[in-house]
Parts: C-alpha cells; sequence; structure tokens
C-alpha cells in the first residue's frame, strides 16, 4: 500500500509523513466506529449461525413429524454444505474483486430469501435443493466478514476484534436452540415457522450495503484513492483526532515533547485544552506497538496462496478448516437427534442442546483473552486439543448430567477453537489474495462438512456414538497438531 497522497489543507506536518492508510488504521485505539463496524458485522455472523443451528432442530423435528430417514436428514443438511463449499471458494474471489462489503451484503440477501423460502416446502427434495442455495450465501459471507473486520481492527487488538466477532456465533446458536425448542418443536408445523425467521437476514442485508465501509486496503488495491482516505479520516476522527492528525508519522509525539521542554512540567502544555493533540499523542506513543512488522514471507505478490512463500500455510490452514469441519459439524449437527435416540424427548432433546450451546459464550471470552497473551498458534492449539478430550467424554457419557457436562466442555473448546480460527486465516496472506485465501481454506473445510452427516449413521450402525464422537476426537487431535505448524501472526500488521 502506497503512502497516503497529501491534501491541500493538510499540515507541513502531514505532507512530511511516510505513514500508509494501513498503518494510520492500524495505530488507532478501539473506537466507537470499530464498534459499529464489529456489531453490523457480527449481527450478520449471528444470523449465519442461526440459519445453521435451526436445520439441526429441523432435521429432528422432521424425523418425528414427516418420519424422514436419517439418509433424508443426511441430504438436507449435506445439501447446505455443499452450498457452502462452493460459496466460501466464490465469495472469496468476488470480495477480492467487487469489494468485501457487497458480495457480505448479497450472501445475506441470498440466504435470507433461500431460507424463508425453505418454510414453504413440501418434500424432501424441494428442501434439498433450497438448502443448497442458502448454502451458497451462508459460505461466503462468513470469510467475507472476518476478512472485512481483520482489515479495519487495529493491529495489537485484531485476534481479539475477531474472537469477538466469532463470539455473534454463540448468538446465533443460542438463538437458534431457543426457536427450535420453543418454535420447531412446538407442532408439526413448527419447523416451518422456525425458518421463517430466516427472512431477517435478506432485510438486514440494506443495512450492510449502506450503512457500512469498504475495506480501504481494497480501495487502494483497486486505484480508489480519495474514498480510501476519507474512510480512514472517518476512524480518525472517531478516535478524537483532526483530518489527518494521524497520518503524522511523529508530529503529534514531537511536539508533545517540546511543550513538555518548554514548561517543564510533566504534562503537555494546552493539552487540556486541545483534545485532538492530546488524542493524537496517545496514537503516536502507542504506536511502536501497534504497527507490527511484516515478515517477508507475508509480502508474496505472484504465485497466489499456492507460492513458494505461502504454500505451507495454505496446506496447514486448510487441514484445520478440514478437521474441525469434520469434527464440528458431525457432532453439533447430529447432537439433537443422537439425544432422540438416547430416549429422551424431543423437548428435553432441544433443552439439552441449549443448555450445551450456552457454554460457546465463556469458550469465546477466554479465546479472545488468550489470544493476545498466547498468540494465535499456542490459542488454536490448546482449545482443538481440548476439544478431542471433551468430545472422547461425551461418547462415553451414559447419563443426563455426564452428557450436559461433557457437551458443554465440547461446546466451550470447540467454539473458542473457532474463533482462533477464524482470527488466524485472514492474517496469512496478503491484500491480494486474503479473500481467495480465506474463502478457499473455508471451501476445503465445507467438503468435511459435507460428509461429516452421512458419516454419523455408519460410524453410530459400527460402533455406537462411542465410535463417533472417539473418530470425532481424532479429528480434532489431527487438527491441532495441524494447526502449531502455523506462522504466529500476534503483533504484526497485515501484508498489503
Amino acid at each position: 500500500m502506497t503512502p497516503a497522497p497529501a491534501s491541500p489543507d493538510e499540515s507541513p506536518a502531514d505532507l512530511g509523513s511516510t505513514l500508509t492508510r494501513s498503518q494510520r488504521l492500524d495505530r488507532l485505539p478501539f473506537t466507537r466506529k470499530h464498534g459499529k463496524l464489529l456489531g453490523a458485522s457480527g449481527i450478520g455472523w449471528a444470523l449465519d449461525a442461526m440459519d445453521v443451528g435451526l436445520i439441526s432442530f429441523v432435521i429432528a423435528a422432521l424425523s418425528v413429524h414427516w418420519g424422514i430417514s436419517k439418509g433424508d436428514g443426511s441430504l438436507i443438511a449435506s445439501a447446505g454444505f455443499a452450498g457452502m463449499a462452493i460459496g466460501a471458494s466464490v465469495g472469496g474471489l468476488l470480495a477480492d474483486r467487487i469489494g468485501r462489503r457487497s458480495v457480505f451484503a448479497l450472501t445475506l440477501l441470498v440466504y435470507g430469501l433461500a431460507t424463508g423460502a425453505s418454510a414453504l416446502a413440501m418434500g424432501v427434495g424441494a428442501l434439498i435443493a433450497l438448502r443448497f442455495v442458502v448454502g451458497l450465501g451462508l459460505g461466503a459471507e462468513l470469510p467475507v466478514a472476518s476478512t472485512l473486520m481483520s482489515e479495519f481492527a487495529p493491529a495489537r487488538i485484531r485476534g481479539r476484534v475477531i474472537v469477538w466477532l466469532e463470539a455473534f456465533w454463540a448468538l446465533g446458536w443460542i438463538l437458534a436452540a431457543v426457536i427450535g425448542t420453543f418454535v420447531a418443536a412446538s407442532g408439526p408445523t413448527g419447523w416451518r415457522w422456525a425458518l421463517a425467521v430466516g427472512l431477517v437476514p435478506a432485510a438486514y442485508s440494506l443495512v450492510v450495503r449502506w450503512g457500512m465501509p469498504e475495506s480501504v486496503r481494497f480501495l487502494e488495491q483497486k486505484g480508489r484513492h480519495d474514498e480510501a482516505e476519507s474512510v480512514v479520516r472517518s476512524f480518525e476522527e472517531s478516535a478524537g483526532l483532526d483530518a489527518g492528525a494521524a497520518s503524522a508519522d511523529s508530529s503529534a509525539h514531537t511536539a508533545g515533547e517540546s511543550a513538555h521542554a518548554a514548561d517543564g512540567s510533566g504534562h503537555t502544555a494546552g493539552a487540556s485544552e486541545d483534545p485532538a493533540a492530546r488524542a493524537a499523542a496517545t496514537v503516536s506513543a502507542a504506536a511502536p506497538s501497534a504497527v507490527g512488522e511484516v515478515p517477508a514471507a507475508d509480502t508474496v505478490r505472484t504465485g497466489g496462496i499456492w507460492s513458494t512463500a505461502l504454500r505451507a500455510r495454505t496446506a496447514g490452514l486448510w487441514a484445520v478448516w478440514f478437521c474441525i469441519n469434520l469434527a464440528y459439524y458431525g457432532a453439533f449437527i447430529w447432537i439433537p437427534t443422537l439425544l432422540v435416540e438416547r430416549g429422551f424427548s424431543l423437548t428435553q432433546s432441544f433443552t439439552f442442546t441449549l443448555i450445551i450451546t450456552l457454554a460457546q459464550i465463556p469458550g469465546y471470552a477466554m479465546a479472545a483473552w488468550l489470544i493476545e497473551v498466547l498468540g494465535r498458534r499456542w490459542t488454536l492449539t490448546v482449545f482443538l486439543a481440548g476439544s478431542a478430550v471433551a468430545a472422547t467424554c461425551y461418547g462415553l457419557a451414559d447419563s443426563e448430567a455426564t452428557i450436559i457436562a461433557a457437551g458443554c466442555a465440547l461446546s466451550f473448546f470447540n467454539l473458542g477453537a473457532w474463533g482462533a480460527l477464524y482470527a488466524i486465516g485472514p492474517e496469512l496472506y496478503p491484500t491480494a489474495v486474503r479473500g481467495t485465501g480465506t474463502g478457499a481454506a473455508a471451501a476445503f473445510g465445507r467438503i468435511a462438512s459435507m460428509l461429516a452427516p452421512f458419516l454419523v449413521p455408519v460410524l453410530v450402525v459400527a460402533g455406537g456414538q462411542v465410535l463417533a464422537f472417539v473418530a470425532f476426537a481424532i479429528a480434532f487431535a489431527l487438527a491441532a497438531a495441524a494447526a502449531f505448524t502455523l506462522p504466529e501472526q500476534r503483533g504484526r500488521a497485515l501484508a498489503e
């Protein structure tokens, strides 16, 4: 990214600036504008999770009211994941070509309308077809949203911000569990009303399209420098800085030192009268830890995600995505149905699932703290290893108490791992292929999520639920091993 061009109204200090717009963003504190962007992206994320979560309750309800087989349930679930595999890959490519914001809004519109239409399905075939369309939107939305948020988050807390974003997934799953428990289980048509709620994302797409900023890095890649400058200045103003104030490399810091020497006190002269200068001094003081060094491997501009410099991290990331998708969706899509098979009623099954889902929230909270303490690689590895242990315990659980306890542990560790994974993915690639890299990894992972619904019935027949969850534990362990091969990106600036 080139240094920001000077405007006629900028100060002499600004004219001498060598900071890029990305560095100006990285040096900022977390502002109200960052919070609005996180909230807007997070709501889209939660609606995505709600849709993914609802289908597990719909399958369980249809097994009771329509008498569908496990094979039909697997097809319904896998159709959505097939769409997600294609959507993730195409969405990432489109995000690098037409923009993160536009693709984000389009994905919400597609899966919102398709989910609403699913409520009118009169047979399994129609529901399978519509779930595929839903998957196209769902698959594209997640990597695009995390990429957009990564490109705005201050470098020193970027990982934590992305885990906060991923935490909205828990809210969506909790909402899905509530709707499943009190709506989908209410009667023969309850599942239709549950899916009808899926129309909400279609309306929300308008908020995203017109209320969110486009990525500064994307705008510069496309030569739209005036738009990029406008976005950066809006974030600087949100931090209490005058237009262009943060673009000076060290002017605020130098001015503060001069004033300090002039008045002989421990305070900068005039600081109390000039909030903008005080904010600029704060930003400048934070700069050394905010703008990290970009490793040589991260600056590659040719060869794509399988270039010599990037191929090892791409392979490691794809391995993590595949294994975590296989285990996560294999477990959580089937948990309500498997509980019914254990002899629990539909309402009991949904209630247990709701309780288990609530454990996602502290999992995200712990991951958000650890990711800037231990780093991305260790946090991801530890939570995946914990998921492996919890999956084994769930398979061996034989009472209500142990089922809920092991299920909560699985939910805690697994969703913490997802938060760390979404944080590290966009940080592994330069701007030109960031959307492609994250989207391709997600698409490869969706292959596993397609296989998982079919794998579970086979494993249960072969060795019961114990074998199924031991298989998930092995997948989590393999994901942990792959995660440890990824480079640590904590505190480093995103590559341009």
